[in-house]
């Protein structure tokens, strides 16, 4: 590569967002360069979904399992959780990924390149003394634990760091009742960790339907998880060969490992925005609903690093096709109106749309359909004792306005909701749908009555 190489496009990330974007511009004929400062693949296909998925598939086999065992799988009830070789599976997805992601690129004609980026000028950057001219830059390095100010915060563990033990921790402390936090639990508590989720207030995962979320507690405590609410963490020491957690009613939790839960935010530090003009405010990029920079139109983010739209990996994929729209001659907007949300707890908790708060105090006119599922006969095949539904339409036109789902099948379930909702479906439209009979989906006309 020359000292001074000029693109029509450089992206920072090489995640979902980043190669959604890099792989339309190339395909139209644009010069891409895609930068990356750890390994490339993103936080999905490394240290987030797929490596969560690979865990919680094993785990909620030795659950059913165990469920079950009472009902023809013998021995069923003494199933368990090898970690260690749990992890070498799902190394066996991890792995291959940065190698076959710049393979990729390369292939593809986009030009992959290792090291931190720094903007030098609204339309340059340095990358580790090479100077990188550009057309368009797009920001997609994704998210990083948030800043805690918290004492000791600095001795805490992040959720990267829990999916690449190679054995569980005694015990185990979360910080925070959001949905990081109670996927590890559930993981963590069936490998047999002492688990403990501290909770500030009294409303974990918060963007979720609360009626719901109250039965997902009760079922995690039922199974050995301890959720404690109004317990905000105000200092971390050490403690002997562990950590000692102390909150603000001084109550203090001990365990050999301690997890951030508490939110992400951006990464965005040392990318010189400033010399870009490229605006942020409190830790977030100033972009349009174009996602373009409202200081500097060179430049577009995408994905985590935008943080516009749900951290989430279709958010991202939808961010891509938006951005890159936008760059080759477009003018697209973003819509996050219908974006499905699953917590891989287990059982699973699965959203789309409005929740009944958020409907009560946009003043919507709605009627609700709810229900205890745990009867149904595909919940109790499984074996699982929670399940739920709530439903909330449209009075008059049967519009759907929200869908919210506890139980097995609950994440492809939801995804039925979620396209009816983007299709501009009703409920008496869903429900006359035809679906794979017995199947979570076949439950549908059930809940929509």
């Amino acid at each position: 590569m020359a000292q001074d190489d000029t693109f029509d496009l450089i992206v920072l990330g090489s995640g979902t967002a980043g190669v959604g974007v890099a792989r339309r511009c190339r395909a139209a004929g644009w010069r891409v360069a895609l930068v990356e400062c750890r390994e490339f693949g993103g936080t999905c296909a490394l240290r987030g979904c797929e490596p969560k998925k690979t865990f919680w598939m094993l785990t909620e086999a030795m659950e059913r399992a165990r469920r079950l065992a009472p009902h023809g799988v013998a021995g069923g009830d003494a199933v368990s959780i090898d970690w260690a070789a749990a992890q070498r599976f799902k190394r066996s997805f991890t792995d291959p990924v940065p190698a076959r992601r710049e393979t990729w690129l390369r292939d593809a004609g986009i030009v992959a390149l290792h090291g931190r980026a720094r903007f030098i000028a609204p339309d340059a950057l340095d990358l580790d003394g090479t100077r990188l001219a550009t057309r368009h830059v797009v920001i997609a390095t994704g998210g990083l634990p948030a800043h805690l100010p918290i004492e000791g915060a600095e001795l805490m563990d992040t959720s990267d760091d829990f999916l690449a033990l190679d054995a569980l921790p005694p015990r185990l402390l979360l910080l925070g009742g959001g949905y990081i936090s109670f996927e590890i639990a559930h993981m963590a508590a069936r490998g047999g960790s002492e688990v403990r989720i501290l909770q500030a207030d009294r409303t974990p995962l918060a963007q979720f339907e609360q009626d719901l979320v109250e039965r997902l507690v009760r079922r995690s405590r039922e199974m050995g998880i301890a959720v404690e609410l109004e317990a905000e963490v105000s200092a971390l020491r050490r403690a002997g060969a562990g950590l000692e957690a102390t909150c603000k009613d001084g109550r203090t939790f001990q365990a050999e490992m301690v997890v951030h839960g508490l939110g992400r935010r951006p990464a965005l530090e040392g990318l010189g925005l400033e010399a870009a003009g490229v605006p942020v405010e409190k830790g977030r990029l100033v972009l349009d609903d174009r996602l373009r920079s409202t200081g500097n139109p060179r430049v577009f983010a995408a994905g985590d690093a935008a943080a516009q739209g749900p951290a989430l990996t279709p958010v991202a994929s939808h961010d891509a096709r938006v951005v890159a729209d936008n760059l080759l001659g477009g003018s697209r907007r973003v819509d996050y109106s219908v974006v499905p949300s699953v917590v891989f707890t287990i059982p699973q908790l699965a959203s789309v749309g409005a929740t009944e708060q958020a409907a009560r105090a946009a003043g919507a006119d709605y009627e609700v359909r709810q229900g205890d599922m745990s009867d149904f006969l595909s919940v109790r095949r499984t074996g699982e004792t929670a399940a739920a539904y709530k439903i909330l339409l449209e009075k008059g036109s049967g519009r759907i306005l929200g869908a919210h789902l506890l139980g097995p099948d609950a994440a492809e379930v939801v995804t039925l909701f979620g396209f009816a909702m983007k299709a501009g479906m009703d409920a008496d439209g869903l429900s006359e749908l035809m679906t794979a009979y017995p199947s979570g989906a076949s439950n549908i006309s059930s809940m929509l009555g």
